[in-house]
């Protein structure tokens, strides 16, 4: 079936159908949706940025791709639950469980998938020794990518809209204008592409989070918590003006979990940041107990019985006092306790006409021991 979406103060109008192809197999039917496909791009590419910047998180990639896959799985099912149990048609889908299943036929809230992927997320990350929270600074990058790339599915499914508008980017479309997809608005008048501003929002977001991962990262649940504080703030604004939302009573969910995701950022914000002087500089990097300092040096030098190289300072009081009291001190230099130099006991009537030829000649003489 033909569909088309219009920008009429643009003079665009785009004819495109939720649907890419159609095909049957084995006497089933089946077909390829843009919305599952632009879900599953935004995924991959989320990943793939994932493996990029892994190391630099201090994380495994194997470790995190064995996280992110059962964690997108669970933000899968985590979606649709969300969705089902604010539905205005919850009821329907409590008589019949098993339309709970019909995913095709539409129905995911996005903060179901992203409650259920963290909490799914933690659990991975303890089972398989991931650094949980640089874990979660990672997957809000890659939250980002694909939720600025999934929202454009909403766009060929001509969902996800707001009310009447008189912007130029107001748009509208058969299904708009069938008023299937919300209610609240005049059918047959632009309304706001309020998928579009989300998108937009995310990808702004991505990108100011991308300069801090690498600019200005501070402390492990930095990034995560921006990502609460920005996806809060923006979801916030653009909910209030979609025609499509969940109600709870008289509220609609999706702002009352924005509010507290964005509350939530700020908290756990200060609160990372309290504990960021546990941590070393380097964010990855193994503490070293205050006062070590040197002693693995000298500990090598002592248990590999080497001699200590000449002109080498020590720190050990035994090896001073031995040095002082054993070492011949070279002509011209100044004893440790004396304030003039220390004749040299038995000048060598050669020393001072010939040059040394060979290092070798001056390794015979005794070193002090």
């Amino acid at each position: 079936m033909s569909h088309y979406i219009s920008f009429p103060a643009l003079g665009w109008t785009f004819h495109v159908s939720p649907t890419i192809v159609e095909f049957s197999l084995f006497g089933q039917n089946f077909s390829l949706n843009w919305y599952g496909l632009l879900i599953a791009l935004g995924f991959l590419l989320a990943v793939v940025y994932a493996l990029k910047r892994a190391k630099q998180f201090d994380i495994d990639p194997d470790r995190m791709i064995d996280v992110a896959l059962v964690s997108a799985i669970f933000a899968f099912v985590g979606a649709r639950l969300y969705y089902v149990l604010f539905s205005s048609e919850r009821a329907e889908y409590f008589e019949n469980p098993l339309s709970i299943l019909y995913v095709w036929e539409g129905g995911l809230g996005i903060y179901g998938g992203i409650i259920f992927a963290f909490i799914t997320g933690l659990i991975m990350c303890k089972i398989r020794k991931v650094n949980a929270l640089a874990m979660f600074d990672l997957a809000s990058l890659g939250f980002l990518i694909g939720q600025c790339i999934g929202r454009w599915g909403n766009f060929f499914n001509q969902e996800a809209f707001g009310g009447n508008t008189t912007l130029p980017w107001g748009m509208t479309g058969d299904i708009i204008q069938s008023g299937v997809n919300g209610g609240g608005y005049t059918l047959n008048l632009p309304v706001h592409p309020t998928f579009l501003y989300e998108s937009l929002w995310c990808l702004l977001g991505f990108i100011l989070l991308h300069i801090v991962s690498k600019k200005a990262y501070k402390f492990k649940g930095e990034i995560f918590s921006l990502y609460m504080i920005w996806y809060g703030v923006g979801r916030f604004m653009i909910e209030g003006l979609r025609t499509d939302s969940l109600y709870f009573g008289a509220m609609r969910v999706s702002q009352l979990v924005a509010v507290l995701s964005a509350i939530g950022g700020v908290v756990l914000f200060f609160l990372f940041r309290t504990h960021a002087h546990t941590l070393p500089k380097d964010l990855f990097a193994v503490p070293v107990p205050e006062g070590a300092g040197d002693a693995p040096e000298a500990e090598n030098s002592e248990t590999a019985g080497t001699e200590t190289p000449e002109g080498a300072e020590e720190t050990d009081s035994e090896s001073e006092s031995a040095e002082s009291a054993t070492v011949p001190l070279e002509k011209g230099t100044l004893d440790e306790t004396a304030s003039e130099p220390v004749p040299d006991p038995e000048p060598s009537p050669t020393s001072a006409e010939e040059p040394v030829e060979n290092d070798e000649e001056t390794k015979k003489e005794p070193a002090g021991e």
